[in-house]
């Protein structure tokens, strides 16, 4: 990345009348995407990323607010004066051409000679590994060949930047993972930045070299993968990033007395929201050392996942906490239904809330 931005949303308000009710689906982003870097908009239904990312794209207007490309203001420009380009869940291919002709297409419209027009569609067929497919027609592809094609019809005309609006939700699991990885190579090798919108967080976290988690129209945190996932800034992030455990309640003296037990949380007292991730947790009979947190309560339901086992463990105080312990020698359960168990993490994961 060189530092200049890409993109910039400062402010950007968006509001729909409805009913006649105002409803803001976009309540004052404010951020800044950097020069060829991959970046994701992330969120569950309805919390406004799809619509910011159409804003960027010049699809929809701001009520208020400025977006600027490259460090130009873009707000009133329509979306075919913007030099970026949008990829749909839909790959919208020309059934009729071949997938050379579907990369080509754009180039054609635009005039492009014939001798760049080949070398540029060549070049991305290799890029999307579809260089021995060129003459097939798009019926002929798998579901994840044909979002590629896509891929390569939106690069070839080299935009400054690409879309991504959940362009990988029809495909099946195993062909979304590989799909994911496939997606970052080429990010690379093209170097164009990437705006991607998803709700799935292992997808963003897989791809992203940062991530907007929005929520009700707002970023509730803009950072790296790791960060949002080790240090969530808020409970809907820590919830909303894979699993996590929510231990709220008053500390005294950087401890806090959970489930007849405690969770140490040093250099905090009073009012505390805590996250502790189920992976960093061990379960076992034995009452774990001092310098660790510690909690007792009865094992509710063991689930085998496969790589590992999923435990839901009761408090004593009515609290529940997720435990995942990996199946690192066999697929036997540490402990089941109705055991009276310890759980123990080291105090560095005991992320407060805010902190």
């Amino acid at each position: 990345m060189t530092g200049l931005s890409a993109i910039e949303l400062e402010d950007v308000v968006k509001e729909y009348h409805s009913h006649g009710e105002v409803v803001q689906a976009v309540r004052g982003v404010t951020l800044g995407i950097e020069e060829g870097e991959f970046f994701s908009l992330l969120g569950p239904s309805g919390c406004g990323k799809t619509t910011t990312m159409r804003m960027i794209a010049g699809f929809e207007a701001p009520t208020k607010g400025v977006v600027r490309l490259h460090g130009q203001d873009v707000t009133g420009v329509p979306p075919n004066k913007r030099d970026i380009n949008m990829v749909f869940q839909s790959y919208a291919l020309f059934p009729h051409l071949s997938v050379w002709d579907n990369v080509a297409f754009g180039l054609r419209q635009r005039r492009t000679p014939k001798e760049e027009i080949d070398r540029r569609v060549g070049e991305m067929l290799e890029i999307v590994d579809l260089a021995e497919r060129g003459r097939r027609m798009p019926r002929q592809l798998s579901g994840g060949q044909q979002q590629r094609v896509a891929l390569a019809r939106a690069l070839v005309n080299r935009p400054r930047a690409l879309l991504l609006d959940e362009p990988l939700g029809a495909l099946d699991l195993k062909l979304r993972q590989a799909m994911q990885i496939e997606l970052k190579r080429i990010q690379r090798e093209v170097g164009i930045t990437f705006v991607y919108v998803t709700h799935d967080q292992g997808e963003a976290l897989t791809m992203s070299d940062r991530i907007a988690v929005m929520n009700d129209g707002v970023v509730e945190q803009l950072a790296g993968p790791r960060e949002i996932y080790e240090r969530p800034a808020s409970a809907f992030v820590a919830g909303f990033i894979g699993t996590s455990n929510l231990l709220s309640g008053s500390a005294t003296g950087g401890e806090l007395a959970i489930g007849g037990g405690r969770v140490l949380v040093p250099g905090h007292d009073g009012d505390v929201t805590v996250t502790v991730r189920p992976e960093k947790i061990t379960i076992g009979t034995d009452e774990p050392a001092r310098d660790c947190s510690a909690v007792r309560g009865t094992v509710a339901e063991v689930v085998y996942l496969g790589t590992y086992n999923s435990y839901a463990v009761s408090l004593a105080d009515g609290a529940e906490i997720t435990v995942f312990q990996q199946n690192v020698h066999d697929a036997t359960a540490t402990a089941e239904r109705g055991d009276s168990v310890w759980l123990s993490w080291r105090a560095q994961h005991s992320y407060v809330i805010g902190s």
